[in-house]
């Protein structure tokens, strides 16, 4: 299974949808996740691919992850995954 099929499982898991509700366009708002599940989510991505996301819960607008949309946490996810290898 492809990094972005495993993030957007993650991220459905956590929006209590079905990965079919969520599209690369789709925005943690728009799946009604709050930042407690924007957290978990994380935690739940850094545990499925043992990396370390640079992502500041208390300052999210601060982070160096974009977190803006599925499409932009895949892209980052991918890159930390392929500076891993």
């Amino acid at each position: 299974m492809d990094i972005k099929q495993q993030i957007i499982e993650i991220i459905a898991e956590q929006a209590m949808l079905e990965p079919s509700d969520v599209t690369m366009d789709s925005t943690p708002e728009s799946l009604g996740i709050d930042s407690l599940g924007l957290v978990e989510s994380i935690f739940a991505i850094e545990e499925r691919f043992d990396i370390s996301v640079p992502f500041n819960a208390n300052a999210p607008e601060q982070s160096d992850f974009d977190i803006s949309s599925v499409a932009r946490i895949v892209e980052g996810i991918e890159k930390l995954v392929a500076e891993q290898t």
